[in-house]
């Protein structure tokens, strides 16, 4: 069953020993100044890709606590982008199975247990479905890497235990969540009440599948609501896998529907339906505003929307060069750079701009691309063709608009959707890399003078979700706090994503926050009772 592929690696620029990467010449375009290299890593050798330590168990939809067939009997496949073969096939679901699990959902808010239990039971299932997902760890990492292409060490060691101590953060809000006694110009006794909104639609991505099913699922559930949840066509596998945990926590029937399928039929059905209360999207712009109408069309349901981003990675003058150039290569190349927050305009003062040029370069070569099973594995696939061929075609474009490209710009290997790291200089605000969102291993570097330039063109974007600030100077990172309109501004640091920390966008990088105490709203709909007070001792 053993897949094997060729680690081709391209030649690179500067090594000169049988061991190292092999000489290229600078040519292909003249116009690009410096010398360009081709991403490399090891030494040339063949391996066998290796085979995940995990079986798929479940591939039909959840709808009211069973796994049943989709409706048409229809399936569809979900591939390895290791290597394009496929995994499985996996229930397709549609409008009809849409509508199964609504109901599902609608009768197990209306008249079934979970909004009925108190708080504290609810929390408890919650806290056992956490204990679960620990114990099962490592099998849950390895179908979310061998689904999606990330590195397995990072979502062993990383994002399953940030996925669980996430449902852990939310099992402990659960029954703190309250209204208020509000003080009222008359006789009257005034509370609010803090209620579940209903039955909530989500749908996923599938850059981060189970990060993102923690963000919704879990503030849903703690404040009593049901959930209809569509998982992204590419990475159906590990949600199923965990709903089922779910259920075996203590979860009652109907109160979590999973729905694998598509867009333009599934979600579309989700997003127009009239008994959905509420729909969260995480996913890109254009399918937001699509989300967003379908919403206001049907039943002016509530919306958030968490959506694409160019983020602003600033470097400032004062910066320690080598810990800035680490921490930028990581806020691009993380997650194959398939993240929406990635810092993926990465601004350089002047001063120090032609030493980061080279570091970043040098570090991009040294970055490790390869089968995410394997040790040590920096980077994995893109998660599809149609991505892996979109990256390519940018990076193109910033060639053909006069970037100059200082590393990468290729496929890595000859099998599966590798793409090696990719640093082009010389980036220009008006080109298509610096205002389209790649998400890719695309890292653009650009030059700025001085605080005034960088605050006004890092602002020149549709997007505003995050931005990166590197500087020692106190006053340097106040100012830049304040002035960058977008929804996260870290300092000396990024991808710092707690379970407390809210999260969200400016302008068309979305509405509304996941994650923290601000996300609870998006789940809970207030109440206002008066009654009048006869005879007050007090008011």
């Amino acid at each position: 069953m053993a897949i094997r592929r060729v680690l081709s690696l391209s030649r690179s620029l500067a090594a000169s020993s049988a061991s190292a990467a092999s000489l290229l010449s600078p040519g292909r375009n003249p116009s690009w100044g410096r010398d360009i290299s081709r991403f490399s890593t090891a030494a040339l050798t063949e391996e066998e890709v290796i085979i995940p330590p995990v079986q798929v168990e479940h591939t039909q939809l959840l709808i009211n606590g069973q796994f049943v067939d989709a409706a048409s009997g229809r399936t569809f496949p979900t591939f390895d982008p290791r290597s394009g073969d496929l995994i499985t096939h996996v229930a397709e679901g549609d409008e009809e199975d849409i509508n199964r699990a609504v109901f599902a959902a609608r009768e197990a808010f209306d008249d079934g247990p979970w909004p009925r239990m108190t708080a504290y039971e609810r929390s408890k299932i919650i806290y056992r479905f956490a204990d679960l997902l620990e114990k099962h760890n490592d099998e849950i990492a390895a179908l979310e890497t061998w689904d999606s292409g990330k590195p397995y060490e990072h979502t062993a060691n990383v994002e399953i235990p940030k996925m669980t101590r996430l449902f852990r953060y939310f099992a402990g809000w659960a029954d703190k969540i309250h209204g208020l006694t509000v003080p009222a110009d008359g006789p009257y006794h005034v509370q609010t009440l803090h209620e579940p909104i209903g039955v909530a639609g989500q749908i996923i991505p599938w850059n981060f599948p189970l990060m993102m099913y923690a963000w919704k699922v879990g503030p849903a559930l703690a404040c009593g609501n049901t959930v209809v949840l569509k998982t992204a066509e590419h990475t159906p596998l590990s949600a199923l896998y965990v709903s089922k945990l779910f259920h075996e926590a203590g979860l009652p029937p109907g109160v979590l529907n999973i729905i694998s399928g598509f867009g333009p039929t599934a979600g579309a059905a989700l997003a127009s339906h009239m008994d959905v209360d509420k729909i969260a999207f995480t996913g890109s712009t254009g399918t937001g505003k699509i989300i967003l109408e379908l919403a206001s069309k049907s039943n002016l349901k509530a919306v958030t929307l968490e959506l694409g981003g160019k983020s602003p990675f600033i470097v400032c003058e004062d910066a320690d060069i080598d810990k800035a150039v680490e921490l930028a290569h990581s806020a691009v190349f993380f997650n194959q750079g398939q993240c929406c927050c990635a810092g993926s305009r990465t601004f350089v003062h002047e001063r120090v701009y032609d030493e980061f040029i080279e570091k970043s370069k040098a570090r991009a070569m040294r970055r490790i691309v390869g089968d995410p099973f394997k040790k040590g594995v920096e980077q994995g696939p893109q998660i599809d063709k149609a991505q892996f061929e979109k990256i390519l075609s940018c990076i193109r474009s910033g060639i053909e608009s006069g970037a100059t490209l200082e590393t990468g710009g290729e496929r890595f290997g000859t099998k599966g959707y590798f793409i090696q790291p990719t640093v082009f200089s010389d980036v220009q605000d008006d080109m298509a890399i610096a205002t389209e969102e790649i998400f890719g291993p695309v890292q653009s570097i650009l030059k700025f003078k001085d605080l005034d330039d960088v605050i006004q063109r890092a602002n020149k974007s549709r997007y505003g979700l995050a931005a990166g600030v590197f500087t020692n100077n106190i006053e340097t990172a106040n100012t830049l706090m304040r002035s960058l309109r977008v929804g996260t501004v870290w300092i000396n640091c990024y991808f710092v994503f707690d379970a407390a920390i809210p999260f969200g966008g400016y302008k068309m990088s979305g509405k509304g926050r996941e994650k923290g105490a601000y996300c609870l709203n998006n789940y809970l709909q207030v109440k206002a009772v008066v009654s009048p007070l006869k005879n007050p001792a007090w008011l």
